[in-house]
């Protein structure tokens, strides 16, 4: 593709800016939030209802669809589009979480991590190149390298380690990258020094991708920590490259990253959240299970035009959760997907609209992101 982003505006007061990434699927629109499918399916919606709030792009996770199905019942399938039936762009993720968040089960060298299997066992070796092979026989539009995440709290020698495999596996992973239509972004680790994040995006940018992610967020450290590391990097970002700031995602941390000056955010917060009975809104986190909620007529967020909110009522999941009926993660899950998606859509019109700022205190003044 001979443009991947167009740059379309800048706020003027912020960092905030709005863009168009060109995938073979289709055009994304940024900023943008994308529903996370690890296994192939966002967690109780189906495709279409994905379309119905109006997703652009999901997330898949090449390590786990490596361990199961595998990739080649994918690719005989007709690649990831077709296995799960989702017609729109799809990110896949290389697994470099994994080796941070499977310590137990994996062993790093600098030829690449020799993983136990979370689900049988069995001792998989994967290196740089076996996981550019794995996605691009998976087809998925946007792929990323294959990066070593260290821990929170890690010190300068771990990290400083994390930084030369990151950079060396990127330069591997690039040379082994044949898949034109697909595009392949670098990842910038370094923790939280900020002398490291800086030699790893100069690293990033030497190899030049057509993208580029922040990694090693969102492991543990606090809100302010993370903007210690994004909102110094992201000005140093090259301008005419999409910005992803990968795992992060509440209502807050968008607006915060945004204007920083991000593009592209992923978390499996609304669907996690849901899962346990919690909803977000425009007020803040509710609990649809506590028992304030027994007779309440209203609907999970009054100004939401969701069709769990134009169709039920708090009461009625309440019940639905204390019952243990499938369908109450469905609709909460329906509803905080679409609002997450609904929210950035908002931001983005805002930026157009020379209102960002604005837009973004009189929505934080309302909201608590205390749960109730």
């Amino acid at each position: 593709m001979s443009k991947t982003f167009e740059l379309i505006k800048k706020d003027s007061e912020t960092n905030a800016r709005l863009g168009r990434v060109h995938t073979a699927h289709g055009t994304i629109e940024t900023p943008v939030f994308m529903p996370v499918g690890t296994q192939g399916s966002v967690k109780t919606l189906t495709p279409k209802e994905l379309e119905e709030v109006g997703a652009e792009i999901i997330l898949g996770n090449a390590y786990h669809l490596y361990i199961r199905p595998g990739i080649d019942i994918i690719r005989e399938i007709g690649g990831l589009h077709e296995f799960v039936s989702w017609r729109k762009p799809i990110l896949t993720d290389s697994g470099g979480y994994q080796v941070f968040s499977l310590s137990r089960l994996r062993k790093i060298t600098d030829e690449g991590v020799t993983f136990h299997s979370h689900f049988d066992g069995r001792e998989i070796f994967l290196t740089p190149e076996e996981v550019i092979k794995a996605e691009e026989r998976l087809g998925s539009d946007i792929a990323m390298i294959f990066d070593v995440c260290p821990p929170h709290g890690a010190g300068r020698p771990e990290v400083e380690l994390a930084v030369r495999r990151t950079y060396d596996w990127a330069k591997r992973g690039k040379a082994a990258h044949h898949k034109n239509d697909q595009l392949l972004f670098g990842i910038i680790q370094g923790g939280r020094f900020p002398d490291l994040r800086r030699e790893s995006l100069s690293q990033m940018c030497e190899i030049d991708f057509p993208g580029y992610a922040v990694g090693g967020v969102s492991v543990g450290e606090s809100r302010e920590e993370m903007g210690e590391v994004v909102y110094p990097l992201a000005r140093l970002m090259p301008e005419d490259k999409p910005r992803y700031l990968m795992g992060v995602g509440t209502p807050i941390d968008f607006f915060w990253a945004i204007e920083a000056g991000m593009d592209m955010f992923d978390c499996v917060t609304p669907t996690r959240y849901a899962r346990n009975g919690c909803a977000f809104t425009r007020a803040g986190k509710i609990v649809v299970r506590n028992s304030e909620y027994a007779k309440d007529k209203s609907p999970l967020d009054p100004k939401c035009l969701c069709y769990t909110c134009r169709n039920f009522s708090r009461a009625y999941l309440r019940h639905l959760f204390n019952c243990e009926e499938i369908l109450g993660p469905r609709l909460v899950t329906y509803h905080n997907v679409f609002f997450f998606v609904s929210l950035v859509k908002e931001i983005r019109e805002a930026i157009r609209n020379e209102k960002f700022l604005k837009f973004k205190n009189e929505f934080l003044s309302n909201y608590d992101e205390n749960l109730r």
